[in-house]
């Protein structure tokens, strides 16, 4: 460890987060030269491991790999599978994959409805395991149906997390409905199919009193809801992704490593979002890592999958563009990567922390990804930040690209 020094980030702040540290122990003897600082294990509520049903895309093992490398200590699993867990055998088949390949923390999701269809509600009752309950993926398009599900997670004490996409708003659309699509030819998809679905969730929210959780917010008027909704006293909490805070559509090529769901925004939304992050109306911000095959994404815009990866680039994402230019301090940004998805998901910090090198630039190269997945729109781009160490439940699980 010679020339190396190890700092402990806001260690009075967050010491709920770090080890017991007396010395001895501390596997810091591998890192070479330079300043490191110690951070808490981050917590991603939103993430795709793929398995079961699509493991050519991801694995738990490979999943779990790519997050440690992030420097995240524990996720939440969306439930967009074959089988989709909805009842508590197909929860169960789930959570044994977890048990027998996660390297970190991994909680899985219930869905809201029977196999994510949106005709009748899953057995949520029989997934006492589920951190939260959600239809990622898709939009729960009828009312009443979100209104039962509220209903239900209320009285079981659980979160619902809503992909909110009205589908009578999105005319076969497939990037943001702005210059960039109308420039090109491509069709779009509206600011509305998102903040007309959040609308109604946040009023089925205040009547029922169910906690609530709005997943990857992507336009202005979707923040303004959600601040409104805030101050008003509904139980509500959001999230946003990296590549919304730090791009928009004016960064768009004919290249399928830009094609997510929602879409990259105008300049002006994105603008909207990193106000929402600056006066806490959002809480988080989550990967949304979606993994694809090559051949997947190898379609453009129109044609590849929805969907990109974002676990082994978000800290240097945010941390380059974010906190290094002064728009956020790195207080915040651990705040939204650490402390509050733990204290909203009710997830645990346990003995879990990560070390960065935070001063050596590098070039995002997908080929050296731990996921299965290598479509980014930061790929190519130069970083600061680079993972040295991460430990989960008091165990090495990644070190020194290992």
């Amino acid at each position: 460890m010679e020339g190396a020094s190890v700092s402990f980030f806001k260690k009075e702040t967050y010491s709920c987060f770090y080890p017991r540290l007396d010395g001895a122990g501390v596997p810091f003897a591998g890192l070479g030269p330079g300043r490191y600082v110690v951070f808490p294990g981050f917590c991603d509520v939103h993430v795709h491991f793929r398995e079961p049903g699509f493991s050519y895309k991801e694995t738990i093992a490979t999943g779990s790999a790519a997050a440690a490398r992030g420097g995240y200590t524990a996720v939440c699993a969306m439930p967009n599978l074959d089988p989709v867990p909805d009842s508590g055998p197909t929860l169960a088949a789930e959570q044994a994959i977890i048990d027998r390949d996660g390297l970190i923390h991994v909680y899985p999701y219930g869905a809201i409805t029977a196999g994510e269809r949106g005709e009748r509600l899953a057995d949520m009752e029989g997934m006492g395991a589920a951190v939260a309950f959600s239809d990622d993926g898709r939009g729960v398009q009828s009312e009443e149906m979100m209104r039962a599900a509220m209903v239900k997670a209320k009285s079981l004490g659980k979160l619902i997390a809503a992909h909110c996409e009205d589908n009578s708003l999105l005319h076969g659309g497939y990037i943001h409905d702005g210059a960039y699509a109308a420039a090109h030819g491509h069709r779009g998809i509206s600011a509305e199919s998102e903040w007309r679905q959040i609308e109604r969730d946040l009023r089925l929210a205040k009547e029922t009193g169910c906690a609530y959780h709005v997943c990857h917010i992507s336009t202005a008027r979707s923040v303004a809801l959600i601040r409104r909704a805030k101050a008003e006293g509904v139980d509500v909490t959001c999230e946003t992704a990296p590549h919304y805070l730090t791009l928009d559509e004016n960064d768009l090529a004919e290249d399928g490593r830009f094609k997510m769901n929602p879409p990259l925004r105008s300049r002006a939304d994105r603008m909207a979002l990193l106000e929402g992050v600056a006066d806490g109306t959002i809480d988080m911000i989550a990967t949304d890592h979606a993994p694809h095959s090559r051949e997947e994404k190898a379609r453009g815009l129109a044609g590849s999958a929805m969907g990109v990866v974002g676990l082994e680039t978000a800290f240097p994402v945010l941390y380059t563009c974010l906190v290094r230019p002064g728009t956020i301090s790195l207080d915040r940004l651990i705040e939204l990567l650490a402390v509050n998805p733990r204290r909203r998901f009710s997830i645990p910090a346990g003995e879990d922390y990560t070390v960065w090198e935070l001063d050596s630039p590098y070039t995002v190269d997908p080929e050296r990804f731990l996921s299965k997945g290598r479509a980014t729109p930061f790929a190519g781009r130069e970083l600061y930040g680079t993972c040295a160490l991460t430990v989960c439940g008091g165990r090495v699980v990644y070190q020194n690209g290992k």
